[in-house]
C-alpha cells in the first residue's frame, strides 16, 4: 500500500551542451556526445546534487544524456539505468539544418510538415510525449520511494511534461521554454501525487549567452498545487 504522506523528489534534468559543429538537428540520432563545455556542465550539476538523498539515476538511451548522468550517479555510487521513454522527441527534420534564416521555411518540400503547430505536425505529438514522460517519472518515483531520483532527458519532453503538470497548454513558443542546458526541473511527490514543481540552473554561468535570450534567470523555488 502506498503511503500518502511519503515524500519523493524526481529531478528531471536536461543534458549538457553537445558537440555539433555542423549545426544539424540531431534529434534521436546516435553518435552525438557532450562537448568539453557540456561535460563541465554535467560536473557542475553533479556537485550541486552530491549532497542530496539520491538513490536512483536513470537516463535517456542517447549518448549525450548518458554522459550527463555519469557525474550525477558517481558521488552516490549508483549505476545508471536506461529508460527509452526519456528519449528526445521524434522530429521529421532530424539530421538536417532547420532554423530561422537558413531557408528551410521557403522549401516547399517542408511545408507539409508545418501545417499544425498545435499537434505538432512535424514530429511526435505533445500528448504522446506527456504519456511516456509521466510514465518514466512514475517509474523513477517508485524506484526511489521516500528519497530522490534523477532522470536525464531532453529539452522538449521536459518542457512538455512541466507544462502538463502545471496545467498550461502544450503548444508554445520554443524560444520561451524555461529549460536551459543542464537545468533541473524537480517534481515533488506526496505519495503518488505531484504537489510542487521546482526549477534550478546550477550551470547557468556556463551556458552560452545566446542560448539564454528567451529565459529569465532563476534561483530556484517551487510552484505548489492545491489539494
Amino acid at each position: 500500500m502506498t503511503d500518502d504522506t511519503e515524500i519523493t523528489v524526481v529531478h528531471l534534468m536536461r543534458h549538457g551542451e553537445v558537440e555539433n559543429p555542423s549545426g544539424v538537428l540531431y534529434g534521436r540520432l546516435p553518435g552525438y556526445h557532450l562537448s568539453e563545455l557540456g561535460r563541465k556542465m554535467a560536473d557542475r550539476v553533479g556537485e550541486h546534487l552530491a549532497g542530496r538523498d539520491i538513490t536512483y539515476v536513470v537516463s535517456s538511451p542517447l549518448e549525450r544524456a548518458q554522459e550527463t548522468a555519469a557525474p550525477i550517479a558517481a558521488p552516490h555510487g549508483l549505476e545508471i539505468a536506461s529508460d527509452p521513454r526519456l528519449i528526445e522527441a521524434e522530429n521529421v527534420f532530424q539530421g538536417k539544418t532547420f532554423g530561422v534564416g537558413d531557408g528551410a521555411l521557403k522549401n516547399p518540400s517542408n511545408w507539409k510538415h508545418l501545417t499544425n503547430p498545435f499537434k505538432p505536425s512535424w514530429g511526435e505529438p505533445y500528448v504522446d510525449q506527456v504519456v511516456r514522460m509521466m510514465a518514466a517519472l512514475g517509474a523513477a518515483r517508485d524506484a526511489a520511494r521516500g528519497h530522490e531520483a534523477v532522470c536525464v532527458s531532453h529539452q522538449l519532453p521536459i518542457w512538455i511534461t512541466r507544462s502538463f503538470v502545471e496545467r498550461r497548454r502544450l503548444w508554445h513558443d520554443p524560444r520561451k521554454r524555461q529549460c536551459t542546458l543542464a537545468s533541473v526541473t524537480s517534481f515533488t511527490y506526496q505519495g503518488d501525487k505531484i504537489v510542487s514543481v521546482g526549477y534550478a540552473e546550477p550551470a547557468r554561468d556556463l551556458v552560452p549567452s545566446h542560448l539564454l535570450a528567451g529565459a529569465k534567470p532563476v534561483k530556484g523555488g517551487s510552484k505548489g498545487f492545491g489539494a
